[in-house]
């Protein structure tokens, strides 16, 4: 019974220690204690118990710093280590032809006089027929001569012929051009685009025609 109620008052003594412990963070245990003149009561127990708390957590500080930091940090042996994956940078595309400054800024003006007002998929539509006509034996084997071909009393292309091909073109044109020189589609091998809106010659609608885009008809 004695043994009882040691232990209770030992547990209320606990109680107003951590009270007063959080309100005043200064006031150690052992003050606490002699504040309320029952140091000599509890002393024995009281401090048995705190050497006891003291002995424990030192035993486990020992423990762990005599562990090596491998056992400290779990490391999960059965997960497998993904090897690194080097990502290659693409590489540019290499152009179907090669064609000079020059070439290149011819083309485009042209595409920019054929085309203005097409959309972007049209005026590179525009610039294929040419670089097709290049690598078709019917034709000559240079941008420049296929754009400045003669035929009959008249050029191959009417911009040629009005002047219009002597104006810059957009930038639009010019990246219509760079596309063209590294698309696969090379739109089956149309040679032909035209207007058949205001086409008036007969033989060009004979030819078989391939796709539309804006207000071209393409053929071969």
């Amino acid at each position: 019974m004695k043994n009882l109620y040691m232990k209770t008052f030992i547990t209320a003594c606990a109680a107003v220690i951590a009270f007063i412990g959080v309100n005043h963070p200064t006031v150690t245990v052992k003050a606490a204690i002699e504040e309320r003149g029952t140091i000599d009561v509890v002393k024995n127990d009281l401090t048995d118990n705190v050497i006891l708390i003291d002995e424990t957590m030192q035993i486990l500080e020992q423990k762990n710093a005599a562990l090596p930091l491998s056992t400290l940090i779990q490391v999960d042996e059965d997960q497998p280590i993904e090897p690194k994956v080097e990502i290659k940078k693409e590489e540019p595309a290499e152009p179907a032809i090669s064609l000079t400054t020059e070439e290149k800024d011819l083309l485009a003006r042209l595409v920019e006089a054929e085309a203005k007002g097409e959309p972007f998929e049209g005026k590179e539509a525009v610039a294929t027929v040419v670089l097709n006509r290049v690598e078709s034996p019917e034709f000559p084997d240079t941008v420049r001569n296929v754009i400045t071909e003669v035929v009959g009393n008249a050029y191959a292309f009417s911009p040629v012929q009005n002047g219009e091909i002597n104006k810059p073109a957009s930038e639009e044109s010019k990246q219509a051009v760079d596309e063209a020189l590294t698309r696969d589609d090379r739109l089956h091998d149309s040679i032909y685009f035209y207007n058949p809106e205001i086409a008036t010659d007969n033989w060009i609608r004979s030819r078989e025609v391939v796709t539309s885009i804006g207000n071209h008809v393409f053929a071969k």
